[in-house]
This record gives structure tokens, C-alpha cells and sequence, in this order.
């Protein structure tokens, strides 16, 4: 009986085997992704600091996804700024799709009005200029993040009563410009005294650092944008780019009428440098 039961369980296991491989052999099938071209977008970034000379517009266009990641930028483009109650200024175009003013810098509380006009298309927005809100202090510390020890950049200022202010804060880590922000608005921290802890992750597909080390030099700059700007930016590093819980990427929200997609950010500008200790 038991050799009997044995053979029996034999025959059973290559059976199944032998079907289990057919299944396998059978389920095998080549998938191809027909991923189909979307229509080409201008995307313009512009911004006007309080700072004279950065008046800057880049134009650029969409791509394919199985396109290479050069974009060229876009020539011939006629792109003014106006201000409110001022006159208005026409950008000149200093590298294909470049188009800067030595000159215009913005002045608190002033509107400004970009338009944009190629290939026979015109793009227009709208910002005003934020009150500058001091950056106290910049320096670092010691925090755990993911159970390991990491210098951790701090950003000190006061929030000003009343809400309704946003920041961006960019560092530079040895003079190289981080792909990483972060944007903060005073929903909880109106009029308060806040601490901005700048966690740090490194692009793997970049010549950014590792980490932040002892000795580094790093500049922290805090700009002061109205709240469409901080709407694209937010969108920008949540649903744009896939994480978050969002399962499909999207285009960041965009403050600029007429099918582009991009921003146009005027806001104050500052920075502060200190050596990692």
C-alpha cells in the first residue's frame, strides 16, 4: 500500500508540473506599449525679483516620452513685462530661448502682466510682487533622518501677522544649485517665529552631493511668493511628480493663460551663506 500510495503522489506531482509549465509557457506574452505622442506645449518660466538684472523668460516645448531630454529653447518670441502704473519693457533675447532685461527690477506691492507672443500665439499672466519677509538666520543641525545622523539645513524667520504668505527656499550645496525646494505657507505658523528644517535627498542622476558634510559651503535662498506661485510649486513636487500617493503624474497648476504650461513669479529674493560646523 504504500508504494502504492507513493507511485500515485509521483504521478500527481510531475502531472502537475507538467501542467504548471504549460500554463507558464502559455501565459507568456510579449506587451508592447503603443504610448501615443501628446500635442506640443510651450512652457515658459519666467520671473522679476526685486533685484535688478534678473528679469528672466525661458521658452521651451514639450516633448514625447521616448524623446531625448534636450530642450531647445524657443527663438523669435516677443516677450514684454508691464508694470502698474509704469511703462512697459520689451526682454531681449540673449541665447536661443533666453530672453532677459539688464535693468527691471520689481517694487513691492506692484502688479505686473507678462505676454508672451510666438508662432503666432500669445501667452499672458499676472503677478504681484509680495512684501519681503527678512530670512533671520541660516545654519545647521544634527537631526536622525531615516535612523541615520544627517546635517540638516535651518532656515529662522518671522512670520508677519495675518495670513496669506508662501516661501520657496533653494540651497546650494558648494556652489551647486540643489533640484530639490521646499515651499512653505504660514496655514499654521502665521505670525510665529518659525524653524524650516531643509531636509536634504540627493539626486542619483546629478552631480549633487551625497550628503551635506563638515566644511561644506552652503547658501540658503528664501524668496517670498504670492499664492498662485506657491500652488505650481506645490503641485509641481507632489502630483507632478507622481508621489504623494498620486498615482498618475500631472502638469503642474499653472498660472499662465492661453494653453502654456510654466509660471510667472515676480517676488523678493535673499540669501544667506555659512560653512557646515
Amino acid at each position: 500500500m504504500y508504494h502504492t500510495v507513493k507511485n500515485r503522489v509521483h504521478r500527481f506531482y510531475y502531472l502537475f508540473m507538467a501542467m504548471s509549465l504549460m500554463c507558464l509557457c502559455a501565459c507568456e506574452k510579449v506587451i508592447e506599449l503603443n504610448l501615443k505622442g501628446a500635442e506640443k506645449k510651450y512652457v515658459i518660466e519666467a520671473q522679476v525679483t526685486g533685484e535688478a538684472g534678473e528679469a528672466q523668460v525661458l521658452i521651451s516645448k514639450t516633448k514625447d516620452f521616448d524623446d531625448n531630454n534636450d530642450f531647445a529653447g524657443i527663438s523669435g518670441a516677443v516677450v514684454t513685462i508691464e508694470e502698474e502704473g509704469a511703462a512697459t519693457v520689451t526682454l531681449s533675447e540673449s541665447a536661443p530661448g533666453v530672453y532677459q532685461h539688464a535693468t527691471m527690477q520689481a517694487a513691492s506691492g506692484k502688479l505686473y502682466k507678462l505676454t508672451v507672443v510666438v508662432d503666432g500665439q500669445q501667452f499672458t499672466a499676472s503677478c504681484r510682487m509680495p512684501e519681503r519677509i527678512e530670512l533671520d538666520s541660516v545654519y545647521n543641525t544634527s537631526e536622525f533622518v531615516f535612523s541615520s545622523l544627517q546635517n540638516v539645513v535651518n532656515a529662522d524667520f518671522q512670520d508677519p501677522p495675518g495670513r496669506g504668505n508662501y516661501y520657496r527656499f533653494v540651497q546650494y550645496i558648494n556652489n551647486v544649485r540643489i533640484k530639490q525646494f521646499t515651499v512653505q505657507s504660514d496655514d499654521y505658523t502665521d505670525g510665529r517665529y518659525v524653524n524650516n528644517k531643509l531636509f536634504y535627498f540627493a539626486d542619483e542622476n546629478s552631480n549633487e552631493p551625497e550628503e551635506i558634510k563638515l566644511g561644506d559651503s552652503v547658501i540658503v535662498e528664501m524668496q517670498n511668493i504670492d499664492q498662485a506661485i506657491y500652488k505650481y510649486w506645490y503641485s509641481l513636487s507632489r502630483s507632478a511628480l507622481g508621489g504623494s500617493g498620486q498615482a498618475t503624474p500631472a502638469n503642474p497648476v499653472t498660472n499662465i493663460s492661453g494653453g502654456a504650461l510654466g509660471y510667472f513669479s515676480v517676488h523678493p529674493v535673499q540669501s544667506k551663506a555659512f560653512k557646515v560646523k
